[in-house]
């Protein structure tokens, strides 16, 4: 069995990881005759290339596969991408993110690829946009989804926002949660040594946040809830991990609300430092207002960590009101401020939400499982075109 991934770039992200796990773990662990395609990654993010650059004939760069809408650059990475598929014949394309995804059908439908296959790790459309821009990338979902014969989505909500946006039929799309190592996490400790690097003191409370210091990641909730929750718990503290090109726009409004004190960047973590920083939490926030399903839910639910999370997209599907942690509605800073509230002033709650948490995710998170459900699927998939054809 042949199959070729696409993904956009390698930086440092959810959708990155499950794709170069899912990679390497179809190789390893079923025999697989898996390569990676990808654009350069750029930006402040970092990368995990060189996580399969050093393997041999792994990666495959197409440089005028970029993120940016360019048509010039987009005819020519789809043509690149056509050749690359003619010459490698593999029994399967996987894409996954927005431009590698619409590129790559298309380009895997002209050079008559068996079986086409898209993973959607997040919405391309929603209310976190204008009706233009979403009308451009519901049309554009439209059309790649004529050439894809099936979709994976992390979280069934992906399932639910597509089919409501008449993009593919029901029996087209299986959920795969996006697995991990989950051993790094269940043996996360509260490591006194980095906490005395990050200024942490031994009874503070802190609050954790990991995701890119940019727009629609929540953050501005957190510091609008930040005053509140310093003035019911005045050792609590704010660990926010990783870089973006919105940083020194929130180091600002951290001196502008009197709080330095309370929040701390911890800029760029590698994947493989993230448990550390999560074993000095307390709890974990999530607020994005888009979203596939977050893997740092489930990540901090594996160090046993309660987390708090808006209702929004995959979420709910982690993390259970009152069984791992506390569900809020959209945008609710309020709930926000009382629900870490909670958590500060009732360890055995935490310990309660955190051992829950750990015992689901124990059991659907593991990297083999999402490595032996897609190849059980390309399987299934593969038999069905042979009887077909």
């Amino acid at each position: 069995m042949r199959v070729s991934h696409v993904i956009t770039r390698l930086i440092i992200g959810g959708a990155q990881e499950n794709t170069v796990s899912s990679v390497l773990g179809l190789r390893a662990r079923h025999g697989v005759e898996c390569t990676l395609i990808s654009g350069p990654t750029t930006g402040p993010e970092g990368t995990i290339e060189p996580l399969v650059s050093e393997i041999p004939s792994l990666l495959t760069l197409v440089p005028t596969l970029v993120r940016p809408v360019r048509p010039w650059l987009d005819l020519r990475a789809q043509l690149a991408l056509t050749k690359i598929f003619r010459d490698q014949r593999p029994d399967i394309v996987h894409t996954h993110s927005g431009k590698a995804g619409l590129l790559g059908r298309l380009a895997a439908r002209r050079a008559n690829v068996p079986v086409i296959i898209h993973t959607i790790h997040g919405p391309s459309f929603g209310p976190f946009q204008g009706a233009l821009t979403n009308l451009a990338f519901t049309t554009a979902e439209r059309v790649a989804a004529d050439c894809t014969d099936h979709f994976v989505t992390v979280a069934d909500s992906m399932r639910d926002q597509y089919l409501a946006a008449g993009i593919g039929r029901p029996q087209q799309y299986t959920r795969v949660f996006s697995g991990f190592n989950l051993a790094p996490f269940l043996a996360a400790q509260n490591d006194s040594t980095l906490r005395a690097q990050l200024g942490l003191e031994p009874d503070d409370f802190v609050v954790g946040k990991i995701a890119r210091l940019f727009e629609l990641k929540g953050h501005d909730d957190l510091f609008a809830a930040a005053p509140e929750l310093v003035r019911r718990c005045p050792r609590i503290k704010f660990l926010l991990v990783g870089n973006g090109p919105w940083r020194e726009r929130f180091e600002q409004m951290s001196g502008d609300l009197g709080l330095e004190k309370h929040f701390i960047f911890t800029g760029l973590v590698p994947p493989s430092e993230v448990p550390r920083y999560v074993g000095v939490m307390d709890a974990l926030v999530h607020l994005s207002r888009r979203e596939g399903l977050p893997r740092v839910l489930p990540q901090a639910l594996a160090a046993g960590k309660p987390v708090v999370a808006f209702d929004c997209d995959g979420a709910r599907e982690v993390c259970l009101d009152g069984e791992t942690g506390f569900l809020l509605k959209l945008g609710d800073q309020n709930g926000l401020a009382v629900a870490l509230g909670k958590l500060a002033e009732d360890a055995a709650l935490r310990q309660l939400l955190g051992e829950r948490g750990q015992a689901f995710v124990k059991e659907r998170f593991p990297t083999e499982r999402m490595v032996d459900e897609l190849f059980a699927l390309y399987e299934r998939l593969l038999r069905e075109r042979a009887t077909r054809h």
